[in-house]
């Protein structure tokens, strides 16, 4: 029993870490840059840190505790579902007034866990830090998404600025790992695994290659100067499409100054490390670097099985977009609710692996899968490379 509350405490104290930099975030901004949306498809700085909140009270409180005395009138504000991002600005409470009461419920809630009441320990969800592990890893993912808003908001702030160094295009690289056919283990069935990581399952691969690093911002700007944005034959028909509808002929962070580019980062401009992964596009564009670099992206099985092994280097600088569509594993079942992961099988959204530079430890694990549908690049985005 002494051996689990340590681990439970350990936990305690990471949630706290997570309640702490969320605080930070929205701490040091402008009042007004908290309630403002910087991008279509992300919430403003303070709606996510309210979510949070609001999603750790309801899980803690209304459904483990029975006691909605907090979150009952606040479902039509947070839960995604109920509120359009569009709504959400005016719905954001004032930085002050949002960052006293999210401290103050952080505070209770941490109180509540660290001295459980019997029935609370009880509850299915509290068993093998079950609910702990997965308020962790939802205030990770929003972290995350924060730094991207921080991201789009620096996009607005940035004047002119010049890099350091240029950028000069780079061969696209093909040193590559061969992976032999056979069975491979696929999944995670650790208490802490989302539902979409269940269950560990026997997966066969068939023989193939697999890039050791992913695509740098060198690769990809040789993409671009051979025409990559221009040349129709690279491209899907839906990709084309796509492109033919955004006009975008870089990704989403990249800037030109000159005859060089520079990009902007959650901190500002800053030059484009050549060697570095390319990120900041969506799965058409990864899919039609691929095209021209001769090579195809890794099935999400083929990725997993050869991190698990070992074998890709400059995992985590940015996710990495995979060719299948995310769906359910074999004997999937849905939790800790019904609607978490199985609304978005839906053939519409495609798996990236890896993470990012924004990505927080409890979320980096070769089994997580991040889905996003194939237009989003305002994400850490990139590619690897791999052959059959």
């Amino acid at each position: 029993m002494a051996e689990r509350w340590l681990g439970t405490a350990r936990r305690i104290a990471e949630l706290a870490k997570m309640h702490q930099r969320g605080q930070d975030i929205v701490g040091r901004l402008p009042a007004e840059d908290v309630r403002t949306q910087y991008h279509n498809d992300l919430s403003p700085l303070g709606w996510h840190l309210g979510h949070c909140a609001f999603i750790e009270t309801y899980w803690l409180r209304e459904v483990v505790l029975g006691n909605n005395a907090i979150t009952a009138t606040l479902h039509g504000v947070y839960f995604p579902d109920l509120c359009e991002k569009a709504a959400r600005p005016e719905l954001v409470r004032g930085r002050e007034r949002l960052l006293e009461w999210t401290s103050a419920v952080h505070k209770e809630n941490l109180t509540l866990l660290a001295n459980p009441p019997d029935h609370m320990r009880q509850h299915r969800l509290m068993g093998a830090d079950y609910l702990l592990d997965f308020l962790i890893q939802h205030y990770a993912q929003h972290l995350e998404t924060m730094h991207y808003v921080l991201a789009q908001r620096q996009l607005r702030l940035t004047g002119p600025w010049t890099p350091n160094s240029t950028l000069t295009p780079a061969s696209r690289g093909d040193e590559a790992i061969h992976l032999p056919a056979g069975p491979v283990k696929i999944g995670c069935d650790e208490p802490y695994a989302y539902d979409n990581e269940q269950p560990r399952h026997e997966n066969w691969r068939a023989s193939g290659r697999i890039a050791v690093r992913p695509v740098t911002s060198a690769q990809y700007l040789a993409f671009m100067e051979d025409g990559g944005y221009r040349r129709s034959e690279l491209w899907s028909e839906a990709g084309w499409a796509w492109l033919c509808h955004t006009r975008v002929d870089c990704p989403a962070l990249w800037r030109r100054s000159g005859p060089s580019w520079y990009e902007v980062s959650a901190f500002g401009p800053r030059d484009l490390e050549p060697s570095a992964a390319a990120s900041g596009i969506c799965f058409y564009e990864a899919e039609a670097f691929c095209h021209w670099a001769g090579a195809k992206l890794p099935h999400e099985f083929e990725w997993e099985a050869a991190a698990q092994a070992g074998l890709l280097q400059d995992t985590g600088q940015a996710w990495e977009w995979c060719a299948n569509r995310f769906h359910p594993y074999p004997g999937f079942r849905p939790l800790p609710y019904e609607g978490y992961s199985s609304p978005w099988f839906d053939n519409q959204h495609g798996v990236l692996r890896g993470g990012s530079e924004y990505t927080l430890a409890p979320i980096r694990r070769t089994s997580f899968r991040n889905f996003y549908t194939l237009d989003k690049r305002h994400i850490c985005a990139g590619l690897r490379l791999a052959w059959d």
